[in-house]
């Protein structure tokens, strides 16, 4: 059972290529390793004891991509993660992430066409609920105009999947997630930004092992409990495994129909400030963080009602913000441990 994981030496991608090892799938990585390191393969070897297969290519390189899946025609699905994530960077160069994040799925979704790959598993967000009207956001809500580039490029990733599984025999799953942190046990794979972390949890880990100054907290006067943003934090493995499952519904022929979207989330939300709080509780260091004005894109609040997912799927967030922080910080001082040596 060979899957394509695009974007796998990434953050969630390593993750799931080491769920999907555990669970005895083949798989094969493309990536260009535009926001991470070739070493990720062998830290995913080191865990599971398998090597993944890894190609280096860009997947808006459309030769390059046919070339791929006619050599591997005997995919059983694909897992899509390779896209740009940042939401302020999309603001600031939005024709950056409508050439990658769209171009590249068009390719892929080309290929699999030609090729009769049939599986596509759509690494999607809640970013495309925008403000939700209510809370929390259930799979049927509507689909709000899109508060940034990079989330108007996950709504329109899944129109792009949909209008290609209805002339097609494609079939998809586009799985929302919230907000993924933490990292692996073993301290061997997480979050490895390029630069400077566009996201909290590494933006926190950063400062308070001396590689950033300061974390700058966006924010302090929306309307929530502490005046800062709330999100629904869930951790990249309880994630990772998720793809597993859909990837097993795919082939064993259990959808319901040809797209099905579920939310990943742990239905539960955090503030900033809350997670702030439990970073310096589980770590005993104290935080040096300043409050200051919001930043473009960013939702006031925001968390998920898993029940579809927990019912349909069978599968349930597990860890709490105590121990996805932790594993976040242990990943932070395992890579200092690696400098150091």
């Amino acid at each position: 059972m060979k899957i394509l994981v695009t974007g796998g030496t990434g953050y969630i991608g390593s993750h799931t290529v080491v769920e999907l090892q555990n669970k005895g799938f083949e798989v094969v990585i493309v990536d260009n390793l535009s926001n991470s390191s070739i070493k990720i393969v062998d830290n995913i070897s080191k865990i599971t004891g398998i090597r993944p297969l890894l190609e280096v290519f860009d997947l808006t390189d459309r030769e390059k991509t046919a070339d791929f899946f006619k050599r591997n025609n005997d995919l059983k699905g694909v897992i899509h993660f390779a896209a740009f994530k940042a939401v302020g960077e999309s603001v600031e160069y939005p024709l950056k992430y409508y050439r990658n994040n769209l171009v590249s799925l068009v390719n892929i979704l080309e290929s699999m066409g030609n090729n009769e790959v049939q599986n596509i598993v759509f690494s999607s967000s809640c970013t495309v609920y925008g403000e939700p009207d209510e809370l929390p956001v259930s799979e049927q809500a509507p689909i709000k105009k899109a508060e940034s580039p990079y989330g108007n490029t996950k709504q329109i990733s899944e129109e792009i999947i949909g209008d290609t599984i209805n002339t097609s025999d494609i079939h998809g799953i586009a799985l929302r997630y919230f907000n993924p942190i933490g990292a692996h046990e073993s301290a061997l794979i997480g979050e490895l930004p390029l630069g400077i972390p566009n996201n909290l949890v590494p933006f926190i880990t950063q400062t308070a092992i001396g590689i950033r100054e300061q974390l700058k907290v966006f924010g302090n006067d929306y309307p929530t409990r502490d005046g800062t943003p709330i999100r629904d934090y869930i951790h990249v493995v309880d994630l990772a495994k998720a793809h597993v499952i859909a990837v097993d519904r795919m082939i064993n022929n259990k959808m319901k129909k040809a797209l099905e979207v579920f939310n990943l989330g742990t239905g539960k939300g955090y503030s900033v400030l809350e997670v702030i709080k439990s970073f310096e509780k589980v770590s005993r260091q104290k935080l040096n963080y300043k409050i200051v004005d919001r930043r473009a894109g960013d939702v006031i609040e925001v968390w998920a009602d898993p029940t579809f997912s927990n019912h349909e799927l069978g599968w349930k967030a597990e860890k709490g913000l105590d121990e996805m922080v932790l594993t976040a910080w242990n990943w932070e001082k395992a890579l200092l441990n690696k400098i150091n040596e």
